[in-house]
């Protein structure tokens, strides 16, 4: 079996943090997402080789970290795309991807930026006792929610219609980025031979339902899809569990660390309230209260009070 983790997207909707590095490689508690995924692949002997789906931009910066983790299997599969208005869509790209990489075997298809309480053995068995197309299947609990992804209607755990973001979502039981094909259901060539949309997985998922019987593995464990940075705070709490990480060579003095902070190497904290947020390696924070906030790395903020902030990289802010 191969294995892609989707790790091509721009994460526009966490930028300036996102700007000039991979979302899938944010810290979340001592690992990132994209490792719980990568550490899980390479123990698994059903895969082979692992192919991270990646663009031009940030190719050095995954191969980079692949190499410094000791991985063997993952290799680099680049999207040739430098921008989000460049990309070629998810489906697109693997279509792209199972020719450039000359793809036969059965497949795993899982996103880089999703955090899975659930185990992918456990996803993997039961995609072999179908032996038939797999996704995994979450309940949002919000029909607003569900208007974001697509939405899952099952007959047992045989998937009966699937929709791509409805507008008037009937369940909250919504696909997420974790699919398992055998060798003859990947068949995204002539899914876009058809015409049909080249972006999200959904829509494939859609056309191939009509096709071919279809299941869904459900699970109640945590999940998060880390693109936005209240999704990514969400994980970061659920990983810390209410409580603080704070690397050793960081700085904390006359200060205040509350619920879900984590504080990487080299920061500073001074005289300053922090709670729900992340401080990247070589902030200073000096005489503030931080709540629900991303700090970037070697920013100096002073004498303020931020909720909800996103702060860039190599910022000066101080108030007076």
């Amino acid at each position: 079996m191969e294995a892609v983790v989707l790790a091509g997207g721009y994460a526009t909707r966490l930028w300036p943090v996102t700007k000039h590095r991979p979302k899938m490689l944010l810290p979340v508690g001592e690992t990132t997402v994209i490792d719980r995924i990568l550490t899980e692949l390479e123990s698994d002997d059903r895969i082979d080789d692992v192919y991270v789906s990646t663009n031009e931009r940030f190719g050095p910066d995954f191969e980079a970290h692949v190499e410094k983790e000791g991985y063997e299997k993952p290799q680099l599969s680049i999207e040739e795309t430098t921008e989000e208005d460049e990309k070629f869509g998810v489906v697109g790209a693997l279509a792209q991807l199972v020719e450039r990489e000359d793809v036969d075997d059965d497949l795993l298809v899982i996103a880089g930026d999703n955090l899975m309480g659930f185990s992918v053995s456990d996803f993997l068995d039961y995609f072999e006792e179908k032996s038939s197309p797999t996704l995994a299947a979450y309940d949002v609990g919000s029909r607003e929610k569900a208007k974001s992804y697509g939405l899952v209607e099952l007959d047992g755990d045989r998937v009966v219609d699937f929709q791509e973001k409805p507008d008037e979502p009937n369940s909250t039981l919504v696909s997420i980025a974790c699919y398992a094909f055998p060798a003859e259901s990947i068949r995204f060539a002539e899914y876009l031979e058809g015409g049909n949309n080249p972006d999200e997985p959904g829509w494939f998922l859609q056309w191939l339902q009509s096709r071919d019987d279809v299941y869904a593995f459900t699970f109640d464990d945590a999940w998060y899809d880390i693109g936005t940075p209240e999704s990514y705070l969400e994980a970061v709490a659920w990983e810390l569990d209410g409580g603080q990480l704070v690397a050793e060579s960081a700085t904390v003095e006359g200060s205040t660390i509350g619920e879900n902070v984590h504080v990487l190497p080299r920061a500073e904290v001074r005289d300053s309230t922090v709670e729900s947020a992340v401080v990247f390696p070589d902030a200073v924070i000096e005489d503030c209260e931080i709540r629900d906030s991303i700090i970037d790395k070697d920013t100096h903020v002073e004498n303020l009070d931020l909720a909800g902030a996103l702060i860039g990289a190599h910022t000066q802010i101080t108030n007076g």
